[in-house]
């Protein structure tokens, strides 16, 4: 594989074009907008400016880096003749489908297509294409520059040639990858949201304020940030979308989303990326400050 284009240049489209691009890949990261993908090349050289004053990288990868990601705003321009397609569209099982069946029209047979759902069926998203032996999902973590693992989910008609592909991309890049099978949350999510949820039910309860649920399970469990800092950082519309996910998946009350959440996705309280969530982001990009709502 030399050629890969990302399709979406948001928090984790930026992230994957960087460290395919690190690691010596030619990248088309593609979005509908400019300025999307202005500010995801902007993200992207900030990213490695934190690298090269830490001397993890040189100047030199730095340049080759930023010069191995070209832009593209025409989905067909940006996906012609690669050898893999990864997407990082919003998690939203409609759009994703979409995206899957152009694609599938678009692409060159031997294009292997993978999506970095963090929740969604890659047997539906596959199905939606002539190519469900090629389609495989490639969850990759936040922020991906960092985080080491990959987890890669087959779907039911994904090839094991396809999936031996993938894992083995996926350690060129210095990741860790893991199988795991294709239902609603994969593991990563299926763990992590109904922790996330239960601390916010715990809030919404009235058992603790919000640094005090986050203080206990950061010294009390060793976790690196409380669980209410952590869906600020992914996002409470994203923790509400893979919740609603699970629980139309499974029909288990336990992974029905806590009203609180509804309700501040309603009024807009979407974390990190709104200013505000748990925590009031208006000031610095740092949980320091309990929102007004919780003080």
């Amino acid at each position: 594989m030399n050629t890969i284009a990302v399709i979406g240049a948001g928090t984790m489209g930026n992230g994957i074009a960087h460290v395919f691009a690190q690691n010596g890949y030619q990248v088309n990261l593609i979005d509908i907008s400019q300025e999307a993908l202005d500010k995801g090349m902007l993200t992207i050289t900030k990213n490695l400016d934190r690298m090269l004053a830490k001397e993890r990288i040189s100047e030199q990868d730095k340049i080759d880096t930023l010069n191995n990601i070209a832009t593209h705003t025409i989905l067909k321009e940006g996906v012609n003749q690669v050898d893999l397609v990864v997407e990082a569209a919003t998690e939203n099982h409609d759009i994703k489908l979409k995206i899957f069946k152009e694609l599938d029209l678009i692409c060159s047979e031997k294009t292997i297509l993978a999506t970095n759902t963090s929740s969604i069926s890659i047997t539906q998203i596959a199905a939606a294409t002539n190519r469900p032996e090629k389609v495989i999902g490639m969850h990759f973590m936040n922020p991906v520059p960092i985080m080491k693992l990959v987890e890669i989910i087959r779907g039911y008609n994904t090839t094991d040639e396809v999936t031996a592909t993938i894992m083995q991309l996926s350690k060129n890049l210095g990741k860790t990858p893991t199988e795991v099978n294709d239902y609603p949350g994969f593991v990563a999510n299926r763990i992590l949201m109904p922790m996330i949820n239960e601390a916010i039910e715990t809030l919404y309860n009235g058992v603790a304020g919000v640094q005090e649920i986050d203080t206990v399970m950061k010294l009390g469990m060793a976790h690196p940030m409380g669980p209410l800092q952590l869906a600020d950082f992914i996002g409470l519309d994203v923790c509400l979308s893979i919740l609603k996910v699970m629980y139309d998946g499974f029909k288990n009350p336990k992974y029905a989303p806590c009203p609180l959440l509804v309700n501040m996705v309603m009024a807009g309280k979407l974390g990190v990326k709104s200013g505000e969530g748990f925590y009031d982001y208006s000031e610095v990009k740092k949980a320091e400050k309990v929102a007004k709502q919780f003080a």
